[in-house]
């Protein structure tokens, strides 16, 4: 049995001038103290009352402890209400999703010849970017290389993932490259083929005619007919055109399309010379 004393606030009843000394036994039993310094096993009752109608399931109206979660799950000690409220304090903060930017698409313009070799192309971009503080921003320039294989073909798309503009609320977008086709002065695309137009006379389309072909590598090729050349008659050079994209190794074909030109106009002694050489049906 432990005695310890406790000094008043002011004089006792008695009408003494000094701190008055009170002496209680410590009873190993809260309710004992509380009964013992307020009076009653409930203090707080005519602080706190009864919660819904004078029913709550987490407080005994005999326990003053009940409240406080004493014993019960509560965290430390705790109310139930408070211990569960320290998780909003607590490490559960609120995240900002970033969502990526739609892709910045740019076109790239390859010549036949490039895509025929295969190339490296070097794209120069200008993009922000987040300083180390990661508030503020800055205007950097970037090289991109672009590597272009043989026979790629138009609509071919080369991505660089999140080279876009930073900021400190998004995820940069990608950025997109997209093959396209520069115009060629001597032939036209076609898929892995491509196409030379060769423009002969109308007496070479009837007597014969003989072509020199240009190969995209600088090349000449002769191509020679003896046959009639019938409109939108082609020729087909095999492996002399492009790549095969997913088969470098092999390649397309060269076609020589005839463009047949016609004489603006014929004088009379030709005329009845053609007239008389060539059948009416």
């Amino acid at each position: 049995m432990v005695k310890m004393g406790l000094k008043g606030g002011g004089p006792s009843g008695g009408g003494g001038v000094g701190p008055e000394t009170f002496s209680y036994t410590f009873q190993g039993d809260p309710h004992a103290i509380f009964a013992e310094f307020f009076g009653g096993r409930n203090p707080f009752e005519q602080f706190f009352g009864a919660r819904n109608g004078g029913t709550d399931e987490d407080m005994d109206t005999d326990d003053p402890f009940a409240r406080f979660g004493m014993g019960g799950s509560g965290m430390g000690g705790f109310p139930r209400s408070f211990s569960s409220g320290m998780g909003g304090l607590g490490g559960q903060s609120s995240v900002v999703k970033k969502h990526q930017d739609p892709p910045i698409v740019h076109d790239l313009r390859v010549s036949l010849e490039e895509v025929l070799s295969g190339c490296t192309k070097k794209m120069k971009i200008s993009r922000k970017r987040l300083n180390h503080d990661r508030r503020t921003l800055r205007t950097e320039d970037k090289i991109l290389e672009v590597q272009i294989k043989k026979g790629w073909k138009e609509g071919t798309k080369i991505t660089f993932p999140k080279e876009g503009d930073e900021t400190p609320t998004n995820i940069p977008a990608d950025v997109v490259f997209v093959l396209k086709d520069k115009p060629h002065p001597v032939f036209k695309r076609n898929g892995s083929d491509i196409v030379y137009t060769a423009k002969i006379s109308l007496r070479d389309a009837l007597c014969g005619s003989t072509v020199n072909a240009p190969t995209l590598d600088g090349r000449t090729l002769t191509v020679s007919t003896t046959d009639i050349v019938q409109p939108g008659m082609k020729r087909r050079i095999s492996s002399e055109g492009l790549p095969y994209p997913k088969r470098p190794d092999r390649r397309g074909d060269l076609i020589v399309e005839y463009e047949v030109k016609f004489p603006e106009r014929l004088n009379q002694n030709a005329r009845d010379t053609i007239a008389q050489v060539l059948p009416r049906s």
